[in-house]
């Protein structure tokens, strides 16, 4: 199969990659998300629990913080970009399964990774993530409301909120290793622009 790349954006131009509406909706989500792993690991590890202390306020940060993470995303429909953003995240294309299939054999040459604005690799974590943030709503109120449902209802929701929690620690900390490692890719999140050259690397099947 071949796929045909986009013509190549000039090295020294600065493409338009997200808007300030899609911005400002990944940094609330993050934050968000941030104070609900915090509070987690606060109630959660005995040495933190003991430092921090007050686990009355923990808790209830952590169960307004929860509440709230969808707000954002739900806010930012009324963003056409992000709307298009999102259909974009939602829709699977042939190279994406190529994306996969080389990610799955550790290939890391770049013409056996191709992508559009999104690779496929995005595409999978925030459709996880979606789905993890819906079920840790869920759980987390029938843990919340305990006269609303019996015993062992709250039995399992506690069972499977805490280690979906546990699951989403570790999936974030390699979400944040990668942003790390690249630079230009956090740019774009910052500053809404990235490099052609960069562009023309990491996502050569994408036009600005």
């Amino acid at each position: 199969m071949t796929l045909r790349a986009e013509a190549a954006p000039a090295t020294t131009a600065r493409l338009a990659r997200f808007t300030p509406a899609e911005r400002w909706i990944h940094r609330a989500t993050a934050v968000l998300m941030g104070v609900c792993v915090l509070t987690a690991a606060c109630l959660y590890v005995p040495q933190l629990a003991v430092l921090v202390g007050r686990r009355e306020l923990v808790v209830r940060v952590h169960e307004w913080a929860g509440l709230a993470l969808p707000v954002p995303v739900l806010i930012g429909l009324v963003s056409r970009a992000f709307r298009a953003d999102l259909g974009r995240l939602n829709r699977f294309g042939p190279h994406d399964r190529v994306w996969l299939r080389a990610a799955l054999h550790r290939d890391k040459r770049r013409a056996s990774r191709p992508a559009a604005k999104f690779n496929a690799g995005q595409k999978v974590y925030a459709a996880w993530l979606a789905g993890a943030t819906l079920v840790m709503l869920g759980t987390g109120l029938l843990m919340w409301f305990t006269h609303l449902t019996p015993l062992e209802w709250r039995t399992g929701a506690t069972f499977v909120h805490d280690w979906l929690a546990l699951t989403i620690g570790v999936v974030l900390a390699g979400h944040i290793g990668m942003a790390w490692a690249d630079p230009e890719a956090r740019r774009g999140l910052r500053t809404g622009t990235v490099s052609g050259e960069w562009a023309r690397r990491e996502h050569p099947l994408w036009r600005p």
